[in-house]
């Protein structure tokens, strides 16, 4: 099967009336894809005023359906949802903040033609709400921000995982390997966690011998970073919230995995970045030196989140669950689309 000929549902997960200008936009980049979607999932995190007002704006659209998250808060049950309730062969994620470029579905689903591909990223690019980027903040550090951040491969490469608000599954990875784990990434009221996709895709990894998970560069869509996330201060704790994340990952699949390429990434691609950054002050560039200091910081700041993360987690105070993919409404006596505890994975 070619990839013009195979099927993908996209799920974008929305929670705030405050994106409506944007959730709107990432649905018109999805819909204006070619090849088009079979359908777009917009899965409502907990909002009944949000699903509402979506479902009476989308009432007469074509391939565009509106759900209620039906496990608990937060965007791994969110994604969850929409999986359960996905008919394609291919299940692709876009953030509601984020619009897709042309041909980002089409690279997609080209990289499904080998078998072996069980998931498949793209580009994610920052677009400051300021117009350009901060003199002090450095691309080794995008993915504060959700962004592809200088260390990645490119071109089409093989990774060990993808980036959650830019990818595609294939559904056979979810039926071998379970869905999105609850309770390591963002829910909305607590930190900024993340790396549920990074959890995820070990254990596709894992279930599946032979399994190749790819980024292709091509796949390119542009993610809002509103002025707060330009600021230090939210760097610093978009890091910290990192270093917990790490903690619950390499708890669920073991360091030597989920740390796998965080080595890589430490041991090369940061020092080099603190090497230009010096050398640009050196040369009189403008933010060198501040973008060199906040690697550094950046560094030690995941790193302390790292070690209070595995204190809290060896203490057991910290659990989350990730378990199989039901259609919606499958199991009588639980939510429809929920994460069962205790499932694989579980901690």
């Amino acid at each position: 099967m070619t990839g013009d000929r195979r099927t993908c549902s996209v799920v974008v997960c929305v929670y705030t009336e405050e994106r409506w200008a944007d959730i709107l936009a990432a649905v018109e980049s999805v819909t204006g894809q070619s090849p088009a979607p079979l359908e777009t999932l917009l899965v409502v995190d907990h909002n009944e005023a949000l699903r509402a007002r979506l479902g009476a704006a989308f009432a007469a659209a074509e391939g565009v359906r509106v759900l209620a998250n039906a496990g608990p808060r937060g965007l791994s049950a969110g994604r969850n949802t929409g999986v359960a309730a996905a008919r394609g062969e291919i299940v692709a994620f876009l953030d509601d903040d984020a619009v897709a470029r042309p041909g980002w579905l089409r690279h997609f689903l080209d990289a499904y033609d080998d078998e072996r591909v069980l998931a498949v990223g793209g580009r994610t690019l920052p677009a400051w709400a300021s117009g350009r980027r901060p003199a002090w903040f450095p691309e080794e550090f995008d993915w504060v921000v959700g962004c592809t951040y200088r260390g990645l491969p490119a071109g089409r490469a093989r990774v060990r995982n993808v980036l959650g608000g830019n990818a595609s599954f294939r559904r056979s990875a979810f039926d071998a390997a379970g869905g999105f784990a609850t309770g390591i990434g963002r829910d909305g009221d607590r930190r900024p966690l993340g790396c549920e996709e990074t959890e995820l895709c070990i254990r596709v990894a894992r279930a599946v011998p032979g399994a190749v998970l790819l980024i292709d560069d091509r796949s390119v869509i542009h993610h809002k970073v509103p002025p707060v996330r330009e600021r230090f201060r939210y760097f610093r704790t978009r890091a910290y919230a990192e270093g917990l994340s790490k903690a619950l990952v390499s708890r669920s699949v073991g360091s030597a995995k989920g740390l796998e390429s965080e080595r890589r990434y430490t041991t090369r691609v940061l020092p080099a970045g603190i090497a230009r950054g010096l050398r640009d002050a050196a040369l009189g560039r403008p933010g060198g030196a501040r973008r060199a200091g906040a690697i550094v910081v950046g560094v030690l700041t995941t790193a302390a989140g790292y070690a209070v993360g595995l204190v809290r987690t060896r203490g057991g105070a910290v659990a989350f669950s990730s378990g199989p993919i039901l259609p919606l409404g499958a199991e009588q006596g639980r939510a429809p689309g929920a994460v069962p505890a205790g499932g694989r994975g579980a901690a």
